[in-house]
């Protein structure tokens, strides 16, 4: 387009010959133009103020223009875009035909050492099994379900068949998803089986039966092999009493004076809504222990005192408080016959101490068959 100046007709100096191109010509003719007064960079003519000519825009100026005049190509906006304001109607979005994937639930099956983690549970600012399981989730799949297990063990608690559940959307074969966990996760977590089940499967709430173990090394020197995983007791024990003492514990019984005052359960306890909500009718305090028996179990290392119990749920430190108290029996301080009594007290003062947390084991957890594939 050529550069044209008419009379009563203003300066046009910004011409956009085609869309999102710019054309020099104006600028060109400015600057060529005869009655221009600035002919050249730096120079400067005594009657600049009183020339009719403008001056030529500043290099920033030029950009600004440009910018501000830029047409965009028509393949790029085919209409114009409607303009809204902080009160007009917002811009519908379109959702996909596509339906979402089904979520497909997983068991699996994992032990680990819980000396450098702070139990199970999520906790912020701390080291959890629990957490460790979600990061490696998010970093094979990019999805982060909170895995849910089947019972919460504390700080230093191990485990030998522990099992959590968590749903993915990530179309994953079990046997990848196996092999990618243990690749993610650290050595001293190991995943033993993973395997798909229906939805209605809760790693806590279906569970029917939980077995633990409790393990005393008897001996003068405990080995350092087994420092992390045993109960070093040096004093005697009398066998026969603790036998008697965990047959006190079988059937059905209310456990209060054996569960933990936690001074720290409000900040624990789930809300009706949360998936670790459970009626109070069944979070009471009552038990039932199927199995409690001591059984010694020599070694090269030294004799290893093993108290293994299975019952349908357990409350915390529970185990542990058993435990104690046994140990207590065992020692003489305490008879086995006032057993029942501390059960009917129902006041953890009446109880003995705890047992360390090191020389418990979540053994393994039972479920019922159907709920299975």
């Amino acid at each position: 387009m050529p550069f044209i100046k008419t009379a009563g007709e203003a300066l046009r100096t910004h011409i956009c010959d085609f869309p999102g191109q710019f054309s020099l010509a104006p600028w060109r003719a400015i600057y060529c133009s005869p009655v221009n007064t600035r002919t050249a960079r730096g120079s400067f003519h005594p009657f600049a103020d009183f020339c009719p000519c403008p001056r030529p825009p500043r290099r920033q100026d030029r950009r600004k223009a440009r910018k501000a005049e830029y047409i965009p190509p028509p393949f790029l906006v085919s209409e114009p875009l409607p303009s809204y304001t902080l009160f007009s109607t917002p811009f519908t979005v379109e959702t996909s035909p596509h339906p979402a994937p089904p979520l497909q639930n997983w068991k699996v099956t994992l032990a680990y050492d819980g000396t450098e983690f702070r139990g199970w549970q999520v906790q912020p600012g701390e080291r959890t099994v629990q957490g460790e399981l979600q990061t490696a989730l998010n970093r094979i799949t990019g999805e982060s379900p909170l895995p849910q297990g089947s019972g919460r063990t504390d700080a230093g608690v191990h485990a030998l068949a522990q099992v959590a559940s968590f749903a993915l959307a990530a179309p994953i074969p079990a046997a990848n998803l196996h092999r990618a966990l243990n690749g993610k996760l650290p050595a001293s977590i190991r995943i033993l089986e993973t395997l798909p089940v229906p939805a209605s499967f809760h790693a806590r709430h279906s569970t029917v039966a939980k077995t633990y173990e409790y393990r005393i090394f008897r001996g003068a020197l405990c080995p350092p092999f087994l420092a992390r995983y045993v109960y070093a007791c040096r004093w005697p024990m009398d066998l026969a009493a603790m036998d008697s003492a965990a047959s006190a514990f079988l059937g059905e019984h209310d456990f209060l004076s054996f569960a933990a005052t936690d001074p720290d359960l409000a900040a624990r306890t789930p809300v009706p809504d949360s998936p670790d909500y459970i009626p109070a009718k069944v979070a009471g305090t009552v038990r039932t222990l199927y199995s409690s028996v001591w059984t010694p179990q020599p070694s090269e290392l030294g004799e290893l005192l093993v108290y293994r119990v299975r019952g349908n749920g357990f409350l915390h430190h529970m185990v542990r408080n058993l435990v104690g108290a046994m140990i207590e029996v065992g020692r003489g301080k305490i008879a086995a016959s006032q057993l029942p009594a501390i059960l009917a007290a129902r006041d953890r003062s009446a109880a003995g101490p705890t047992a360390p947390a090191r020389g418990l084991f979540l053994h393994s957890v039972e479920y019922p068959a159907p709920l299975l594939p």
